[in-house]
């Protein structure tokens, strides 16, 4: 296993972040971070455990009484039946919930068809668990969604799970109700399970509906729906994230996984995670509304700032724009003391960081399909946009 670890990659994400430390005075538009603090509903909530010391171990599956909150929000917000609290496990963030469903579903060399592009954590977290990610594309032309008839076609006899992340990182696009319906009926033609990776779930903007696989008729029995709390709650250094699944079976492997990485989630944060579920929802459609603002003002100058190198629509969920790199831009080689890279977005994101300390993340780091485009995080305050755009435009027009 160790040496089977050397083939799994990193994500190129954490090489830009290496990267930006380095950078005086930096622009940090790489990182998927909000500039929000979280609601005092959590923070009082995570205060108060502290206060009563309730800073021991607790259950690894996680607090009862999350667990009771959380099997609500996931009836009543997502449509989702669960059963009851039993279905619902609490993880160290949503990455760790990915984790700990990948290594309970898949034995070595089974298929995963993944949308291309897709956040890179999810790609070797696959592999990790010894199975193959399959990419399938998804197009801009469609609004960042696959065409059903090339997901179909990507079904082998070693398929089995399709990942679903809607809203997408990183093109922001969304699967409608209809593409769903199809992924849905796919997987049950063919025996295949459902990960819906929902880390975007409240992050929507134009009257967008996000719907959840699991929510489907029938698709919960095969489906596993991921949460987390960083995105909603603006509390990404917490870790904080759960998933659901009523197949007893899975559910127990998972319990190990989550015993064996962590033993339980961090008790004053789980106090916290309840303080924000049953204290007032004001806090997202606030977060919601500017994020949608400050998507518009990034979008209303960045052409224009990189002198009509980048382009591209404003997604209808999550919080990155994803940029194509037009045909007129070119390396500079001499920027390039190691050699120009071979990915054309890696070349332009080195410079743009070595030129105007604005911090992306190339969109090779994505997947094959996310080649010649750059992603953005517009979700960092009005004056760090205004300062990147500024910053690009000395240095690209």
């Amino acid at each position: 296993m160790g040496a089977f670890l050397d083939t799994v990659p990193p994500s190129g994400i954490i090489r830009i972040r290496d990267m930006m430390f380095s950078v005086k005075d930096p622009f940090r538009l790489d990182q998927g971070d909000v500039s929000f603090d979280a609601p005092d509903t959590l923070k009082n909530a995570m205060m108060r455990a502290i206060a009563e010391n309730r800073t021991h171990y607790v259950q690894t599956a996680g607090i009862p009484l999350l667990r009771e909150r959380l099997a609500e929000k996931v009836r009543r917000r997502n449509g989702v039946p669960v059963g009851g609290p039993d279905d619902v496990l609490v993880a160290n963030g949503g990455i760790h919930a990915i984790y700990a469903a990948c290594h309970a579903l898949l034995e070595p060399g089974d298929e995963v068809i993944i949308p291309d592009p897709l956040w890179p954590p999810a790609i070797s977290i696959i592999l990790s668990a010894h199975g193959v990610p399959v990419g399938c594309p998804l197009h801009e032309s469609r609004g960042w969604r696959w065409d059903v008839d090339e997901l179909r076609a990507r079904i082998s006899p070693r398929s089995r799970a399709i990942y679903v992340n809607s809203p997408n990182n990183p093109t922001g696009g969304m699967l409608t109700r209809e593409d769903l319906e199809a992924v849905v009926e796919i997987a049950s033609q063919h025996g295949l399970w459902i990960l819906s990776d929902e880390a975007y779930e409240d992050v929507v903007y134009d009257g967008a509906e996000q719907v959840s696989c699991a929510s489907l008729p029938g698709a919960y029995a095969r489906t596993i729906p991921i949460y987390t709390f960083s995105k909603t709650y603006a509390i990404t250094g917490l870790r904080l994230g759960y998933l659901a699944t009523s197949d007893r079976v899975l559910r127990d492997r998972m319990l190990k996984v989550l015993t064996f990485t962590s033993s339980n989630v961090c008790s004053v944060v789980q106090h916290g995670g309840v303080g924000a579920l049953e204290g007032p929802q004001g806090c997202v459609e606030e977060f919601r509304m500017e994020l949608r603002a400050r998507r518009d003002f990034f979008f209303a100058s960045v052409g224009e700032a990189s002198g009509g190198l980048l382009s591209g629509t404003p997604p209808h969920g999550a919080f990155y724009a994803f940029l194509r790199i037009g045909p007129a831009w070119a390396p500079r080689p001499e920027l390039h003391p190691m050699g120009v890279p071979a990915s054309r977005s890696w070349a332009f994101v080195e410079e743009l960081i070595r030129l105007a300390r604005i911090g992306c993340v190339p969109g090779a780091d994505f997947g094959p399909h996310g080649e010649d485009h750059v992603r953005f995080c517009f979700a960092r305050d009005r004056a760090e946009l205004a300062g990147a755009l500024d910053s690009m435009r000395a240095v690209l027009v």
